[in-house]
């Protein structure tokens, strides 16, 4: 991204003038604004932004906002917006995208993304459902799950999009949800913040094909007692009045504890910035099911070389030391042949 400094911004100035066409009451809602109330507050001029999106209803999102982008092709998203990053290294490059979007078609290059460290903001909208078109099982829907195309219950194990990022070695891996807006805002500001690739997955609800996936966990009356929010440097506490905590045993498990049971000296302190993800993976697993208490927040954020950056130097020391490319000389040279009369 560039360091130049640039005219400040207001909400409005991020917002295009395209109808938003998303159901009403869709979390899609929520993490649009979001973003529109961070970005005047990035120090990033909407020119020199691009947000690039796959297939699905979370990949609507570019029209929605007054920068350049590309509604591309399914699951290429990541691929595309490399492409854009390596290139222009002076531009703010997001991507958007969905659990079916990035998990199922576009797995692979998503997770080649994430180790190639690209400089890229990464915001996977998780639903569990295909929204699109109309409710079909995701590879993030639970076990059992009936749809129109699982008519008697999924057999497949899903994918946890967190532990597929730390699989990967992503460089930042943060998770929010769609019904906390000060939350998803400060989640994207530290991602935006991240030299390299940085992954965020929201959980976001779709009020007509899977409605409630996260009620046990991100409703009002259920997030004291279910959201454990991480702070680096920070002992993991949540619940009324901070009664519970995580605690290592000496089997290397991580397990939900009474903080009167075991004192605060056996809580675990999160590192964020652990070279090693195992720490991260193991938080990113720490809740079993939909019912059961589960972390937000940033997982890990740790320096590694940015792939863009990387390929630059390379491209400068091969022209300092044989000189700028000759293109007629390369088509012309003795690699061409004549084919036919």
């Amino acid at each position: 991204m560039s360091d130049t400094i640039v005219p400040l911004t207001t909400k409005k100035d991020w917002v295009s003038d395209q109808e938003v066409r998303w159901c009403p009451g869709c979390g899609d809602y929520g993490v649009m604004h979001a973003v529109q109330t961070l970005m005047p507050e990035l120090g990033v001029a909407p020119e020199n932004t691009v947000f690039v999106s796959g297939i699905g209803c979370s990949s609507r999102f570019p029209y929605y906002m007054n920068t350049y982008g590309m509604h591309s092709i399914h699951g290429r998203a990541p691929a595309i917006a490399t492409g854009v990053a390596v290139a222009r290294p002076d531009l703010d490059v997001w991507v958007i995208t969905g659990d079916g979007d990035s998990l199922s078609i576009g797995g692979n290059h998503l997770i080649h993304a994430l180790r190639r460290n690209v400089n890229l903001t990464i915001l996977l909208f998780n639903n569990r459902i295909y929204g699109l078109t109309k409710g079909q099982y995701s590879p993030t829907s639970e076990t059992g799950k009936v749809t129109k195309s699982t008519p008697f219950g999924s057999i497949d194990h899903p994918f946890n999009p967190l532990s597929v990022a730390l699989g990967a070695e992503a460089s930042f891996v943060a998770r929010t949800h769609d019904l906390d807006r000060k939350h998803m805002i400060e989640v994207f500001r530290a991602a935006h913040a991240h030299r390299g690739a940085s992954f965020v997955e929201i959980f976001q609800n779709c009020n007509v094909f899977n409605d409630g996936a996260f009620d046990d966990v991100t409703s009002r009356h259920a997030r004291d007692e279910m959201m454990i929010d991480l702070h680096h440097g920070q002992p993991i506490r949540f619940g009324v009045d901070g009664h519970k905590g995580v605690s290592m045993g000496s089997d290397g498990q991580l397990r939900i504890v009474e903080v009167a049971d075991v004192g605060e000296d056996a809580l675990l302190v999160h590192d964020a910035q652990r070279e090693d993800p195992g720490l991260a993976f193991a938080l990113a697993r720490l809740s079993h099911d939909d019912h059961s208490a589960t972390p937000f927040g940033v997982f890990r954020d740790v320096q590694r070389g940015d792939y863009g950056q990387m390929v630059g130097a390379q491209l400068a020391a091969a022209s300092e030391k044989k000189g700028p490319g000759d293109l007629s000389a390369l088509l012309r040279s003795n690699g061409t042949w004549h084919v036919g009369g």
